[in-house]
This record gives structure tokens, C-alpha cells and sequence, in this order.
């Protein structure tokens, strides 16, 4: 497996930890003015630094929206705490993805974790945004994209943001929905909208970079700043934007899965039926020829999403 150099650390964010909506590490920026609520959501995963270090870069910007209102979340903060630059990955989460949790019956139900009480804390505050930006980072250094899920509406907006550039049409996980399938936000008729950005590599600065952008455009297009500071956030032209459409998603079935190769991300297969894993006895080939391998896993658990399976579109 390959190893990337530390060239992120984690921000101090304890300055932030009192927040002002009644629950740590919440922050919401009024306007006084009516418009829409809009949320930057960071750390979901807590070794992910990018979106911490784009929230903090916010605040010390004196960010204060021109209408409407913005909330700035720090979510899986308990897993960030454990950081510990010699096993940077060990920190993604304290019991359970915190990015899996996002149904009724999952919130609602009466299992405890560390990340569930989180994810119920947080509930409402996610309900109440209109726009939302969940910022995540990838173990392979590969370039940024914009998971859009299957909503026209979804699309629509990324391409408004315009960063990251290339967009990834999914349906999600199979071990369970994330933040940004919650609800309204996948809900095709309803106006709510929720993007994820992921901004690059876990640990390499060039992902903050992304991250910070990809806040500023977000915040620009979504109609909360004064509207020749959107303007001229927009003028800077992103690339011109691709699109992958997911076919499929390959869940890991056994104890036992192995790629062919050192995938690292948005590799294309040229040929149907060339093999890229075994599950245990079960071989896993390509559907189709021009495959695009999509952030596969160095996670290989059962349950597991090992990659995506997607072509390009247009």
C-alpha cells in the first residue's frame, strides 16, 4: 500500500468548541436578513483535516453573511481528538462511520455509539439548512471530485460550484446512507441540496486548498454574500466540468478481498471482463469496456465498499 507524507496537521480548533447554537462546535453567522440557510460541514471523519482547516480559515476570514445565514459544523470532533500524526488513519471514526448513519430507523433506533449521539445531536441542526456542504478528503491521491448522487438538483448546483470539477453520479453505500443522502437533500422534488466534496488526498496541503475553494464558491452561489464578493468569487472559471455516472458499487462479501493491482482511483479498464479482485472465490471483472475504478478502498472489510464502477458520460 502506498504512503503519503504529512503535510497537513490538525488546526486548533478548541476556540470554536462553544459555538452558539447550544451544542460544541456549532456556529451559526447571522445576517438579519431573510435568506437562505446554508451549512459547511467538516470532520465528518476525523482524520479527514481538510475541512477543518477550510472552517477555521472561514472564521478567521470574518466571514458574515450579507443575507440569510451560515453555520459552520464541526462534526466527529471526538474522533478528530485522537489524531496522532504517526497513524493518521486511526482517527476516521471511535466506533462507526459517522458517515453511514443517515436514516430514520438508524437515528431513531435504540442502538448507542459515539458517533450516533453525535449524528442525534447534530439532527436538527442539518434539518434546517437548505444547502449544504460536507467536506471529506480520499486515502489515494487522486484528483477531487464532487459526489452528486442521483438528484437532477444535485447536479445542477455542483455545476454552479464548479469545484471540484469532476462530478461522480452515485447511489451511496450499502452499509449505510451518508449526511448527504439525509432526507430532503435526496429527496428529488424538495429545494434542499447537499453536496460532497472530496477534496484530494488525506494529507497533502493541495486538499485544503481545494477545500477552502470549494467553501468560498459554495457560499457564492448559494446566494448568502454580498453580491459583488460572489461575483468575484465566481469570475475565477473552474476547468471545464466531467461527469462519471456509478453502474455499480462493488460490496465486499468475505474476509478475503484482494485487488489484482495497486489501484489507486479513476484508473480506466479498457476491456470488459478484465478481472480487478477476488472476493474469496469470487471474481470481480470490469462490466464494460472503459471502466473508470472509482475511489477504491484500502479499508477491505466485510460490508464494506471496495470501489465504484462508473463510465464516463458526454
Amino acid at each position: 500500500m502506498p504512503s503519503y507524507r504529512l503535510e497537513l496537521l490538525p488546526p486548533d480548533i478548541g476556540r470554536y468548541r462553544a459555538g452558539n447554537r447550544g451544542i460544541d462546535y456549532v456556529t451559526t453567522l447571522e445576517s438579519g436578513t431573510p435568506g437562505p440557510h446554508v451549512l459547511i460541514n467538516a470532520l465528518t471523519h476525523g482524520n479527514e483535516l481538510c475541512g477543518a482547516v477550510a472552517l477555521d480559515h472561514l472564521f478567521k476570514s470574518g466571514l458574515k453573511p450579507a443575507k440569510g445565514r451560515i453555520t459552520l459544523v464541526f462534526a466527529n470532533v471526538a474522533a478528530f481528538r485522537t489524531f496522532d500524526p504517526d497513524n493518521p488513519g486511526a482517527a476516521r471514526y471511535l466506533d462507526e462511520d459517522f458517515n453511514r448513519l443517515w436514516d430514520k430507523a438508524t437515528l431513531e433506533g435504540p442502538r448507542r455509539s459515539s458517533e450516533l449521539d453525535r449524528a442525534r445531536r447534530l439532527k436538527p441542526i442539518y434539518e434546517s439548512a437548505d444547502k449544504l456542504l460536507d467536506l471529506h478528503s480520499m486515502q489515494h491521491a487522486t484528483a477531487p471530485l464532487m459526489l452528486i448522487g442521483l438528484a437532477a438538483k444535485t447536479e445542477a448546483f455542483a455545476r454552479q460550484v464548479g469545484v471540484p470539477a469532476l462530478m461522480v453520479r452515485d447511489k451511496g453505500h450499502d452499509a449505510g446512507p451518508r449526511l448527504r443522502d439525509y432526507a430532503a437533500f435526496a429527496a428529488p422534488e424538495a429545494p434542499q441540496v447537499a453536496l460532497l466534496a472530496e477534496c484530494g488526498q488525506h494529507w497533502e496541503k493541495a486538499a485544503a486548498d481545494v477545500a477552502i475553494d470549494s467553501c468560498w464558491r459554495f457560499l457564492a452561489v448559494s446566494g448568502v454574500l454580498e453580491p459583488a464578493r460572489a461575483a468575484e468569487i465566481v469570475a475565477r472559471t473552474p476547468p471545464p466540468p466531467k461527469l462519471i455516472s456509478v453502474t455499480e458499487t462493488v460490496t465486499i462479501g468475505t474476509d478475503d478481498f484482494r485487488f489484482t493491482a495497486d489501484y489507486r482511483g479513476l484508473e480506466v479498464i479498457p476491456k470488459a471482463g478484465s478481472l480487478i479482485a477476488r472476493d474469496g472465490k469470487t471474481e470481480i471483472r470490469t462490466p464494460y469496456d472503459e471502466c473508470v475504478l472509482i475511489m477504491p478502498s484500502r479499508r477491505l472489510g466485510r460490508g464494506q465498499t471496495a470501489v465504484r464502477l462508473g463510465r464516463y458520460s458526454g
